[in-house]
């Protein structure tokens, strides 16, 4: 057995009260704190520091988790976090998941200074505007980690970030790359572009094709793709904020594709063109 301390046996302990309210978004945004479940968030959490600071706080573990994942309690234990062995009926009450996984850490808050993004110089990144589904918001900084992104921006009408199944669905992303929240929208479009990255609006009735701009060349410099709401897309003004509109084109008869699926081939074919042109930091001219 591994030792990490007095088993927990009631869901009605102080330790215990105070992890579950983090489910709730008043409760998170006061405390700065976030649940990540599941062993792949956590050891990215136990992974993850800002600055001297350690990500993860505290980890709820039972018996046979953490006989399965030593690695997991050890990492945590040296991060600094507290590891409290743990019923199953404790982490089961602290978990949002239908299925627990045996294991759920306490996290402080990750989001980066959009000032801080923009120094950075960086050459792909998402913006998620209007984006509401937690699911899809997750999924989509997944996406953006996956294809090498340096960033990703939610606007303040868009989802928390912390919402538990954003967490669950980016699968460990968080700890990643660096993600701004409450950015307004014409703010991250100005910030962006000062910055020397052209604004590409992802839109299903985009004047632009996606295919063919990959085929002209104009996709190898700095890029941000704005990403809008999963039931009607991006509002007029926000695409009129963009240098172009663009569009997936569908060869099928799919009627579209859903928000993460057009994210996921955006951000890929970006950083496919920003490899073709060897890494050019100079801005192609709409």
């Amino acid at each position: 057995m591994v030792s990490v301390g007095p088993e927990l046996i009631s869901p009605r302990s102080a330790r215990v009260t105070a992890a579950r309210r983090l489910a709730r978004r008043n409760f998170r945004g006061k405390e700065r704190l976030f649940l990540a479940e599941g062993p792949q968030a956590v050891r990215e959490a136990a992974a993850h520091r800002t600055g001297d600071t350690a990500t993860l706080v505290e980890l709820f573990i039972t018996p046979e988790a953490a006989e399965r994942y030593a690695d997991i309690v050890g990492a945590a234990r040296a991060a600094g976090a507290r590891v409290h062995l743990a019923s199953d009926e404790v982490v089961a009450d602290i978990s949002t998941t239908v299925t627990p996984q045996g294991l759920v850490g306490v996290c402080r808050f990750l989001d980066t200074p959009f000032e801080e993004i923009l120094a950075a110089r960086p050459r792909l990144v998402a913006v998620l505007a209007h984006v509401r589904d937690p699911g899809n918001a997750g999924t989509v900084l997944r996406c953006a980690d996956a294809a090498g992104a340096d960033a990703v921006v939610l606007t303040d009408a868009s989802v928390d970030l912390y919402n538990p199944k954003a967490v669950r669905a980016s699968v460990g992303s968080h700890f990643h790359l660096p993600v701004a929240v409450g950015v307004p929208v014409e703010r991250a479009v100005s910030g962006l572009r000062d910055a020397g990255v052209r604004l590409l609006a992802a839109d299903g009735a985009g004047d632009r094709d996606l295919d063919e701009e990959l085929d002209k060349g104009t996709m190898g410099g700095p890029t941000a793709w704005i990403f809008g709401n999963e039931a009607w897309g991006l509002p007029e003004e926000t695409r009129a904020l963009a240098d172009a509109v663009v569009r997936v084109p569908i060869h099928g008869k799919a009627e579209s594709l859903n928000l993460a699926t057009a994210a996921a081939v955006c951000l890929y074919a970006s950083a496919r063109a920003q490899r073709a042109a060897g890494g050019s930091r100079s801005v192609t001219e709409s």
